[in-house]
């Protein structure tokens, strides 16, 4: 049997510079829709990569951290481009990603939660919340939705496969709680009848 030939640590080369880590933004950006923030991220990990790279042949520890120290804020400067040339727009990408959560069955508090660990400003966040989902009516509508999907993920409600026992009620509810829905908009998604149910389900999903 033909024994196989270990593969070599790649070489570090140059260090990455303005061309190289926009040329890592775009080819990036040509398989995943993300923040400023995640693609600065991306960007400062692609020069951390170097650095150990350039550890491993051999360079001084303190050289790698002068470049690489002068290499982290093209990071930013490479991604804040990219939002003024319109390859990335964090409304848009929240706009998406809040559409997405909430049909898969994420509350509103958890959506924000989210998108706020994404890096997008608090003010973006909200605007987008309030188009996305709504405010007011259309808001609690799209909670509610938002709450039935989470209740046939857990077979709960119009969707339980058997009768629900009386002592499994605290812990449902606890199950919506930590998943950021309120009290009251449990108790509606479980006591709603399954084809009420479904009908709002579809209903959410159409309008996101």
């Amino acid at each position: 049997m033909a024994t196989r030939t270990p593969r070599l640590p790649r070489p570090a080369g140059p260090p990455p510079d303005q061309a190289a880590l926009r040329e890592a933004a775009l080819a990036h950006l040509a398989r995943f829709a993300t923040t400023e923030q995640g693609l600065t991220q991306v960007l400062e990990r692609r020069i951390g990569r170097w650095g150990r790279r350039a550890a491993e042949d051999g360079l001084a520890s303190d050289e790698i951290a002068d470049i690489t120290a002068r290499l982290m804020p093209l990071a930013t400067v490479v991604a804040r481009t990219m939002v003024e040339l319109g390859a990335v727009d964090d409304s848009s990408f929240a706009r998406a990603r809040a559409a997405r959560l909430t049909r898969s069955g994420q509350s509103r508090r958890s959506v924000e939660a989210r998108l706020a660990a994404k890096g997008i400003a608090p003010s973006t966040v909200g605007d987008v919340l309030d188009e996305t989902l709504g405010d007011d009516e259309r808001a609690r509508d799209s909670e509610l939705g938002a709450a039935l999907v989470f209740a046939r993920k857990r077979r709960a409600g119009p969707f339980s496969t058997g009768e629900t026992l009386q002592k499994d009620e605290s812990r449902i509810l606890a199950a919506f709680a930590r998943a950021g829905f309120t009290r009251e908009i449990a108790f509606r998604a479980l006591a709603m009848d399954r084809d009420e149910a479904e009908e709002r389900i579809i209903t959410l999903k159409d309008a996101l």
